[in-house]
């Protein structure tokens, strides 16, 4: 008898509660019947009605920050037949091209591994969230080590020059 009249007035508090999601219809003496459950708007104005009397005042706008886009012809443009005849003089300078083209191969055949990995990793429950909180950590603590304090900062741009010169094979 209990559960009938929990069940009961649940059902009443349900229908109370989504009555007013139900269509309303009024009417007045100015429009016919209408029934929506959307609010009323008004009828949007053509643009024969633009000559009327009406005018909408236009909204205030802050003029704290205004940001104004302009081009100029240096940056603009990309000549794309001097790029590609810079890309040919550079491809006839190379002189092991088919070495060249095995390392281009083995980057894109190691961008896909690394992307089949990723997602591997992507579908293991919190191994995701594990991975964040590693690279958070290994972020701070590079910051510390390497960006924090002026010495350290000169540390690593000599370390980077070093790495580039042994890279150009200069050193």
């Amino acid at each position: 008898m209990a559960a009938a009249a929990a069940a009961a007035s649940t059902s009443m508090a349900a229908t109370a509660v989504f009555a007013s999601r139900f269509p309303v219809c009024s009417t007045t003496k100015a429009t016919p019947v209408r029934c929506s459950a959307t609010p009323y708007l008004p009828p949007r104005l053509s643009a024969t009605s633009s000559s009327s009397s009406i005018k909408f005042a236009e909204p205030k706008r802050s003029s704290l920050l205004q940001v104004k886009a302009s081009s100029s012809e240096e940056s603009g443009a990309v000549d794309t037949s001097e790029l590609l005849s810079d890309l040919k003089e550079k491809w006839d300078a190379v002189d092991n091209k088919s070495t060249v083209i095995i390392y281009g191969g083995g980057a894109i055949v190691a961008v896909w591994l690394s992307s089949i990995v990723v997602g591997a990793i992507n579908s293991v429950p919190l191994l995701p969230k594990i991975m964040e909180l590693v690279g958070l950590g290994y972020t701070g603590w590079f910051v510390y080590r390497y960006l924090l304090f002026k010495s350290s900062r000169k540390e690593l741009a000599e370390d980077i020059e070093q790495l580039k010169k042994k890279i150009a094979g200069t050193e």
